[in-house]
């Protein structure tokens, strides 16, 4: 039988996932800014780095997940070309500018953008241009790690302060969130779990607003389940010139 540490990251993540689902304000705002972008056929973008990349994919190309979602997905900033030089490449000032070359933002538009600490440079940047290009911010971050530490940017804002909105994940300072004896720090993170869990909650919650508004947002199926591929082919085949990575 296993001990009792498992059951111990089982009850902080319980608790977190109520915590992050009392924010019943910030879900339903954000909810509303992404049925109106997909009323007028507006795009929601996604970006992160790090792990928080995996939050832009959690909402992109998914069973049950809008079609027009577009990741700004760089390698640089994820973890499989080069894990530790990506930590360096996320404090890059200027560099966000680069990524968002290939896309045109409009008033329409809604940005999504998960950082854990909210403190580097690229996630801070990637906010404040698609703020100047009139699309609606949203943040998933934790708010007590990233009042914990300083910037990295020279402006010395951190990503919460230059969201329109922004949702709290309510993880522990540096993330990993249960003590073992003989280890020197924690283990067990949980940003990407109740981040996931509040991005879905919103965009469930955005579909149920759009279907009360009369607009039946276009929707990806399991490409595993019996007529999921046909209906799949036909968003691809819609989308495939606007969305890259599909």
């Amino acid at each position: 039988m296993c001990s009792e540490p498992y059951k111990r990251y089982r009850e902080v993540v319980f608790e977190k996932l109520q915590r992050a689902f009392r924010q019943e304000k910030e879900i339903c705002i954000a909810a509303k800014w992404i049925a109106k972008s997909i009323s007028n056929n507006g795009w929601i973008y996604t970006s992160g780095t790090g792990h928080s990349h995996m939050l832009a994919e959690e909402i992109f190309y998914r069973a049950g997940g809008f079609a027009r979602v577009i990741p700004i997905l760089d390698p640089d900033l994820m973890l499989h070309k080069d894990a530790s030089g990506s930590t360096e490449v996320e404090r890059r000032e200027g560099y966000a500018k680069k990524l968002f070359k290939p896309y045109t933002l409009t008033e329409k538009d809604v940005f999504i953008i998960a950082s854990n600490s909210g403190r580097n440079s690229v996630s801070i940047e990637l906010a404040q241009i698609a703020q100047e290009k009139g699309a609606k911010v949203i943040v998933i971050t934790n708010y007590a790690h990233s009042k914990s530490v300083d910037s990295r940017h020279s402006s010395g804002l951190k990503l919460f302060q230059v969201s329109d909105i922004f949702l709290d994940t309510f993880g522990e300072i540096g993330d990993a969130s249960i003590n073992l004896d003989g280890l020197h720090t924690n283990v067990g993170a949980t940003s990407t779990v109740v981040g996931a869990a509040l991005l879905n909650a919103i965009m469930v919650q955005a579909a149920a607003i759009a279907l009360e508004n009369g607009v039946v947002p276009e929707v990806f199926n399991s490409s595993n389940s019996n007529g999921g591929e046909t209906h799949n082919d036909s968003l691809i085949s819609k989308y495939k010139a606007e969305i890259k990575f599909l």
